[in-house]
């Protein structure tokens, strides 16, 4: 759990009553904003956390995902993660989130199976099989958390939200109705899995840090950058870090080669109305405004030692790019800057309840395999994914 911070009044006469205090960041906030309430911290000790920003004049409307928006077919052409049109949605999931330009040229051996690979009732699930279930289940809009090719904890969560929004059986295991129900849209069972990219100046000429353990060492930084190019080309991709180095053994990741990655396809356009936090199941379920689900998301949902809230809560506030301030038993802050680095990641969305939200994460291979502070952490990619379509006063139930 998390603290946000007010500004002053003065901004209240700009017709926001409460706004954030962001880095480098986007904001969409309604009035009432959570109040300064502290709250106990994770991580080796009992703390005091302060989510705050720091460009006010980059807040936009409230309505900052058109009712109206229409989703889009999770099947590519050549570009992965660009959303068609000028929906509130569209505009806000095209900021956050990198379109990718790829082809399939070249693929090697390894990545042309997996594209064709395909799964009969009573065959084992191989690194093969895996990998192309697990995009399968992405392009469904129910998220497997860093693609690694593996039958796995997340995977079957995925696979589990899958069948509930299918109306299927829920299973520990992959079964033939599941797998038909997967591949009935032809097109996406036929777009590519693992794709070539053509690394670019942008791509590797990124800026780097060592991220030191303590609070104070990491406020001194300029920002919480990735640390290391392929640590920032794993998270654009989608796909664990050890994963991408294996498809690409001999890769240097230097501008201007050729590279295998996963095709991330095209996120959810829907508006999301209503979220569930299943402590149990460890996965965040997205609603419409009619009551389907149309997203799910792999979460870590509070602790033990800092458990999550319960009941019914609303979205006050959404942050791209926070900063994070951290205040010690003794009293002592120390403000971390923005980045994909940071506690937080790259995303806040703040509750109706004080200190909590929904945010991403530094590290995501450990989601779902961790504690957290009692808030909702997800992957940067897939909070950013979230931030572009949930309405502000979206309902947020802990389960």
């Amino acid at each position: 759990m998390y603290q946000l911070t007010k500004i002053s009044s003065a901004l209240a006469a700009l017709g926001l009553s409460t706004v954030l205090f962001m880095g480098q960041s986007f904001a969409a906030t309604n009035d009432n904003t959570t109040n300064d309430n502290s709250a106990n911290a994770t991580s080796n000790a009992a703390t005091n956390e302060t989510v705050t920003s720091n460009a006010a004049s980059n807040t936009v409307n409230k309505q900052a995902t058109a009712n109206n928006a229409t989703d889009i077919s999770p099947v590519t052409n050549g570009v992965s993660q660009k959303v068609a049109g000028n929906s509130r949605a569209a505009v806000s999931l095209n900021k956050f989130l990198p379109t990718i330009k790829y082809t399939t040229e070249n693929l090697p051996a390894v990545a042309q199976k997996i594209n064709a690979a395909t799964w009969k009732e009573g065959t084992k699930i191989d690194r093969n099989v895996g990998t192309k279930l697990q995009a399968l289940l992405n392009w469904n809009q129910n998220g497997v958390g860093p693609v690694d090719g593996y039958w796995g904890k997340n995977t079957i969560k995925a696979m589990q939200a899958f069948q509930k929004a299918n109306g299927l059986t829920v299973t520990n295991d992959l079964n033939n109705e599941t797998w038909q129900a997967l591949t009935k849209n032809e097109k996406l069972m036929t777009q590519p899995v693992l794709v070539s990219y053509q690394l670019s100046e942008a791509d590797v000429n990124i800026k780097t840090t060592s991220i030191p353990a303590g609070a104070e060492a990491k406020a001194k930084l300029d920002g919480m950058y990735y640390e290391s190019v392929t640590e920032g080309l794993a998270e654009k991709f989608h796909i664990s870090e050890k994963y991408l180095k294996t498809l690409n053994p001999t890769a240097k990741f230097t501008a201007g080669e050729t590279i295998t990655v996963y095709n991330p396809g095209n996120p959810n356009t829907k508006p999301v109305s209503r979220v569930v936090a299943d402590k149990a199941t460890e996965t965040l379920y997205a609603y419409d405004d009619k009551d389907n689900l149309i997203a799910s998301y792999p979460t870590t949902v509070g602790s033990t030692a800092t458990p999550s809230p319960t009941g019914t809560h609303t979205v006050e506030v959404k942050v791209h790019e926070p900063n994070y301030t951290y205040t010690g038993n003794d009293g002592s802050k120390a403000i971390i800057p923005p980045g994909p680095n940071n506690p937080v990641g790259l995303v806040w969305i703040g509750l109706s309840k004080p200190s909590y939200g929904i945010h991403g994460s530094p590290d995501p291979a450990r989601i779902s395999r961790q504690a957290s502070a009692g808030c909702i952490r997800l992957t940067n990619w897939d909070a950013l994914a979230l931030l572009g379509v949930i309405q502000n006063g979206a309902t947020v139930e802990f389960k």
